[in-house]
């Protein structure tokens, strides 16, 4: 861990944990409120006195709380390496990224992930030497892997089987290239700079690029579509080689999870003593509130209250005309309706057909795959089998003659 990073943790700790303390100190006011308003002018003196005794015990626990964690990181060790570097570290970062992303890049950088390509743990430059020593047999097809919500690269090889980016370069020719991002930021953000990083990628490739296929899971699949709204948006060069999409487990049309958490904190937040309880829940970031109703661009959240009450302000947002969009999502049950869904998604919000809003996948592109959980999507011999059979589909044209 390099002491920047260090500093900055500490300073994280220390702000976090004196948030908790203010929660105590918000109950204890919001409450001390209600009793000395019922006592009237009576308790004036004793309120007085009251305030006066909190105000200062609780100042103290607050700098008490700041200075601990801030003087662990100044006196950590330092390291050569980043903490994100290694595979422990990585997957901390990114769940800590998850959570208050949006925060960490606005209060501590040195902590907050960038979009970057990674290549066995490590960052890639994405010029043409970098992108050519780190792929020395690149192939013009690639196939570029998008991460959910608290997960990193390291995520595509839960379970120990040969991933698909592994499989996919091994039996079709394919070079896998793998995305790391801060997914505490907003969708449409990260989409924002995925379709620059894809833009410096395409045109340093070591060889013309023919093809160029994204895959993302929960999340990630809504950052596959905002890159390629905005690629298309801003013409980007690397728009004009993608042929398909896939989400696997994306929220579509929302989370419920992310629901539950708007209620809750509109709840708690209707009286003085339950207040601080949401504002803890609350901080939550801005990438999960996106997963609210499946929020992909800017549009989407801009000039609003992002805690309001299941507010649905989502646009549509068009496929790119010359790829194919594919989806596949799971449910514990044999039945597609099931509300528990694959534990974080429901099958109505993977496949995007609703009520009151529908993603335009056509009909013979999409796949219920029962009895799986959210995170089997991420490395599945069905996902797999899957995906490769889309892929080596012969064209409508040719199936037509």
């Amino acid at each position: 861990m390099k002491r920047e990073e260090a500093r900055a943790l500490g300073a994280l700790g220390g702000t976090a944990l004196a948030h908790f303390g203010g929660v105590a100190k918000g109950v204890h006011v919001a409450a001390s409120r209600r009793v000395f308003r019922a006592l009237g002018p009576i308790g004036v003196p004793t309120r007085m006195m009251h305030d006066g005794i909190s105000a200062m015990a609780y100042g103290a626990v607050d700098r008490g709380l700041r200075a601990v964690p801030v003087v662990a990181g100044r006196v950590a060790p330092a390291d050569s390496r980043h903490v994100a570097d290694s595979a422990i570290g990585g997957m901390a970062m990114a769940a800590l990224n998850g959570v208050w992303g949006d925060s960490l890049a606005r209060d501590a950088a040195h902590v907050a992930l960038e979009l970057t390509v990674r290549e066995r743990g490590i960052e890639v430059e994405t010029d043409s030497v970098g992108l050519a020593n780190a792929f020395p047999h690149a192939t013009p097809r690639l196939v570029v892997f998008v991460h959910g919500l608290c997960e990193d690269e390291h995520a595509w090889r839960i379970g120990g089987r040969p991933s698909y980016g592994r499989r996919l370069r091994d039996e079709h020719g394919y070079t896998p290239v793998y995305v790391r991002y801060n997914t505490g930021l907003h969708v449409s953000d990260n989409g924002r700079r995925l379709a620059e990083v894809l833009d410096h990628v395409v045109r340093g490739w070591p060889t013309e690029v023919h093809e160029l296929v994204l895959i993302g899971h929960s999340m990630g699949g809504l950052v596959a579509r905002s890159a390629c709204h905005y690629g298309a948006k801003d013409g980007r060069a690397w728009v004009d080689p993608v042929r398909h999409v896939f989400c696997l487990g994306t929220p579509h049309l929302g989370a419920p999870l992310e629901r539950a958490a708007n209620r809750a904190g509109w709840v708690l937040g209707r009286l003085p003593e339950t207040r601080p309880f949401a504002d803890v829940l609350n901080r939550r970031s801005a990438g999960i509130k996106d997963l609210r109703y499946g929020s992909c661009i800017e549009e989407d959240w801009c000039d609003c209250d992002p805690d309001e009450y299941l507010g649905d302000r989502c646009n549509e947002v068009p496929f790119l005309p010359a790829a194919n969009y594919y989806f596949i999502g799971a449910t514990l049950s044999r039945n597609p309706d099931s509300a528990i869904g694959d534990l974080l998604v429901q099958y109505v919000s993977a496949s995007g057909n609703g009520p009151k809003r529908r993603i335009p996948f056509e009909a013979d592109n999409g796949r219920h795959l029962p009895g799986l959980s959210h995170f089997h999507l991420l490395n599945h011999p069905a996902v797999y089998d899957q995906i490769a059979a889309w892929l080596t589909r012969p064209p409508r044209a040719l199936v037509a003659g």
